[in-house]
């Protein structure tokens, strides 16, 4: 059972790689022998995010390479918005470039920023309204062709803020207005060469950080006189500055998992007397402390994790144990009120809000990975659906609230891994269709909401990985565009 935490992250790992590979490399599902190899079919939609209704994604064709283009959920309004690295090359990461993903697209006041190349500048800032015209360079941060990889790119109340690459800095926060004088270094953290790394400002990473608390940046960053630590900014170098130094000294407490519950930050920090355990903070020193000791033990293995905001009240889990279980808690952010929802076989993970209800994936030796729900009490946690019968894994991942319909991506043996939706109830918790009939599966993957229709990324044998849009029904479940017919 140990591999199972390893299928958890298949959420995280959807937005670096094809959903097929997902399938056989994490889920450990057969794939159909046409889905085994990248084929000239395929467009291979990556990235899908939101800008006010529009859908912008990458994908590849063999004229342009990897390159920004955006939908309306017609195919006609399916297009590339700008050829940005001219010819075949990408300007892009394609789907093998696993050292520099995710692209984080990112919504700023109703434009599209992201990090692109050109041979020009290699990699640096861009921003797009949609247009050929209006997709530009932002900046060139590190002249002349050299690379400052813009990463963490974050909206903080309609500035973008990020960390980037300079000669002189190292890797640094930056903050950007859209213009080339507006785009500046914050602060140099770590001064001179060597890099604060300031990595942990977006919701994308693996650690679930958020940057924007009630319009403060929050972010980890290093130095070598505390290590890496928890730091605030409101955008001026003054306002840059340390909140806490939790593990006191050069080891630092390495914050993540950061999520915002009612106007406070809520992480995971290390401190040697406790281990891994859960922090909030208001923004001070003195209020940024543990809320409880939650495990007894100081090794990593037992911090809690999936940190998760239903209505107020934030709830998480524990390591899995040797023994099979894994706890379930939920806190309102005092010691006395965190407390012990249910002590589940298996190990919880992909918590999920829809509505205020808690869905989850779980697996044990008798169902294998399915899906699960909470409403906060014993009786109230429990199985949703065994969808693939017995030990089989029904390798659930990507869940998705869309208008307070759960939509994912789950196996079973007659149709593989296809689109799924649920009400909460095992009869609402039904195939939304075979999109590659029999028992290859779509792999489908990125299942992302756009003003409550869903649109994800789908294999079949006619057109490849491709781009589809669902309203829930077979019917209106459907492919968007072959990009690469």
């Amino acid at each position: 059972m140990r591999f199972i935490k390893l299928k958890t992250v298949a959420k995280s790992a959807s937005k670096i790689v094809a959903g097929s590979l997902i399938s056989s490399l994490i889920l450990g599902i057969p794939l159909p022998a046409t889905t085994q190899t990248a084929t000239g079919g395929s467009s291979f939609p990556k990235y899908l995010t939101n800008v006010n209704g529009t859908l912008y994604f990458t994908a590849e064709h063999p004229a342009t390479g990897r390159e920004l283009y955006k939908s309306n959920g017609t195919a006609a309004g399916t297009v590339l918005v700008k050829d940005i690295y001219i010819g075949s090359n990408s300007s892009l990461p394609d789907t093998s470039s696993l050292d520099f993903s995710p692209i984080e697209l990112t919504n700023v006041k109703g434009k599209l920023y992201f990090t692109a190349k050109n041979p020009a500048t290699g990699w640096e800032l861009y921003k797009s309204d949609g247009t050929a015209a209006g997709t530009v360079l932002v900046k060139d941060i590190n002249p002349g062709g050299a690379n400052s990889f813009p990463r963490n790119l974050t909206n903080v109340n309609g500035t973008l803020y990020f960390t980037a690459n300079h000669p002189a800095t190292g890797r640094e926060l930056y903050k950007s207005d859209g213009t080339n004088a507006g785009t500046v270094l914050v602060k140099d953290l770590n001064p001179g060469t060597g890099s604060s790394r300031p990595d942990s400002l977006t919701q994308n990473s693996p650690t679930k950080t958020i940057a924007n608390v009630n319009g403060t940046l929050y972010f980890t960053a290093y130095k070598p006189s505390t290590g890496t630590e928890l730091y605030k900014s409101d955008g001026t170098s003054a306002g840059t500055i340390l909140v806490k130094d939790i593990n006191r000294g050069a080891a630092g407490s390495g914050p993540h998992y950061f999520k915002k519950v009612n106007g406070k930050l809520y992480f995971i920090a290390y401190n040697p007397a406790t281990g891994y355990e859960l922090y909030k903070s208001n923004g001070t020193e003195l209020g940024t402390a543990l809320i409880k000791d939650i495990i007894p033990f100081t090794d990593y293995r037992y911090g809690p994790y999936y940190l998760t905001n239903i209505n107020g009240t934030l709830y998480f889990t524990t390591s899995y144990r040797d023994d099979g279980t894994t706890d379930l808690y939920k806190t309102d952010g005092t010691a006395a009120g965190t407390v012990l929802v249910e002590k589940i076989i298996g190990y919880p993970s992909a918590l999920t809000n829809v509505n205020g209800t808690l869905f989850f994936t779980n697996a044990t030796p008798a169902s294998g990975l399915e899906l699960y729900k909470t409403n906060g009490t014993v009786t109230g946690t429990v199985l949703v659906k065994d969808i693939c019968p017995g030990a089989c894994d029904s390798g659930i991942y990507d869940l998705t609230n869309v208008n307070g319909t759960l939509y994912f991506s789950a196996y079973n043996r007659a149709t593989g891994l296809e689109l799924y939706k649920s009400n909460g109830t095992a009869a609402g918790t039904v195939l939304v269709k075979d999109i590659n009939p029999g028992a290859d599966g779509s792999s489908l993957f990125d299942l992302t909401n756009v003003n409550g229709k869903l649109y994800f990324v789908a294999y079949s044998r006619a057109t490849g990985l491709e781009l589809y849009k669902s309203d829930g029904t077979a019917a209106g479940t459907i492919l968007v565009k072959d990009i690469v017919p």
